[in-house]
């Protein structure tokens, strides 16, 4: 079954609004208060990022075959024209003609050295081969999983997911999480470090302890104020499940430092889109853990080559979220239940919208997402698609 073309999606599907069940709008990153003025209080910071989610907007890629049967990718751009060009100009005609079986050397041939054009397609890559196993997988009437190793779990476990908010509104999140079944609650944070402690200690306070936290700046610390938010923690009797990439990609050196300094688990993410800075990361034993992502890392086999980096050197794998839909959101499912270097809850928020792009929406009870288990990665329902397609 050969693909005979790619086209490109844009769509947007609302999310939630705080004051909702399982609301998080706006989620405010670190990253968005990271160019305001000094003198604002991290009250007067969040409230100019009031209206601070574009999170819904995603690009889908429709891989077409000449047997007439479609896979779906899924891929977060910069701008949806960048993305659309990059794909339509670079990677489509380099897929079209191939099997659909032909992953491994579509993976091989867009390796993390390889750019076209002096451009980087690895992301785009990541959601061809994603809509390759779909494909495949509807061809033979087989759930992906059934193809990239077979299940060892039926649902994965996910973290509760929760942007920068004031500690009084965090605790009534941190609440709601607990009595929904969760039991990891992951936060981003800011340069206002301090306002974050203050965060983690109402949440831990408001559930008597009954959540684990992690804690993700986003590259946005320095050395010293990593170990200072750390070691406030620590001080006050609170252990984070791990501080996610607090200081900036390619410091290993650092990471280490940090590590040994502090009791806390030091955990990357943005350093583990490449499989060069996870091998030297685990090498030097400067990390606990690793916060992966399927598409920077081209796709469900470019994912289990992490994972087995990761088993090999004993460090403890999540998988992130980019405020993934439906169709994301499977693949990871695929994957990490064919994974058992996979030990640690996945990063989802996928409870968040409004409405889902799949004829099935997956299922979450007590903190955990069922692994779909229709022919592909799960069934898209293409009239929703078309109803939150965007220019």
């Amino acid at each position: 079954m050969q693909i005979t073309g790619l086209e490109t999606v844009p769509v947007e599907v609302p999310v939630k609004r705080h004051g909702e069940p399982y609301g998080i709008a706006p989620y405010v990153g670190g990253n968005r208060i990271r160019s305001l003025p000094d003198s604002l209080t991290f009250e007067e910071a969040l409230k100019a990022n009031d209206e601070a989610t574009e999170a819904g907007k995603k690009l889908l890629v429709k891989l077409e075959t000449d047997e007439g049967i479609d896979g779906w990718g899924e891929v977060k751009v910069p701008t949806m024209r960048a993305g659309q060009v990059l794909i339509e100009e670079l990677v489509e005609p380099a897929v079209v003609g191939r099997d659909v079986t032909e992953v491994e050397a579509l993976v091989d041939e867009f390796g993390s050295f390889s750019t076209m054009y002096y451009t980087d397609v690895t992301s785009y890559i990541g959601a061809v081969e994603m809509a390759m196993w779909d494909a495949h997988g509807k061809h033979l009437g087989k759930p992906v999983h059934e193809l990239v190793g077979g299940k060892c779990r039926d649902s994965v476990e996910i973290a509760y997911c929760l942007g920068l908010l004031t500690p009084e509104e965090s605790r009534e999140y941190a609440r709601f999480a607990r009595d929904e079944g969760f039991s990891v609650l992951k936060t981003k944070a800011s340069r206002y470090w301090r306002a974050d402690v203050d965060r983690i200690q109402a949440m831990h306070d408001e559930v008597d302890g009954e959540l684990e936290f992690r804690v993700d700046p986003n590259q946005l610390w320095s050395f010293e104020d990593a170990v200072r938010f750390g070691a406030a923690l620590e001080d006050r009797g609170i252990y984070l499940q791990y501080m996610e990439q607090p200081i900036r990609v390619d410091s290993f050196g650092s990471m280490k430092n940090l590590r040994n300094r502090l009791r806390t688990p030091i955990a990357i993410n943005e350093d583990a889109y490449f499989q060069r800075n996870l091998t030297q990361a685990t090498s030097m034993d400067a990390i606990d853990a690793a916060v992966v992502d399927l598409v920077p890392a081209r796709g469900i086999l470019g994912m289990k080559r992490l994972a087995g980096i990761a088993s090999e050197f004993g460090i403890s794998l999540a998988h992130h979220t980019n405020f993934d839909l439906g169709i994301k959101n499977a693949a990871k499912l695929h994957t990490v239940a064919t994974t058992p270097a996979f030990n640690m809850a996945i990063d989802s928020v996928y409870y968040a919208y409004e409405d889902h792009i799949l004829e099935n929406p997956l299922e979450i009870e007590d903190g955990r997402m069922t692994v779909p288990d229709e022919p592909g990665l799960a069934a898209v329902d293409e009239a929703k698609i078309e109803e939150y397609r965007i220019d």
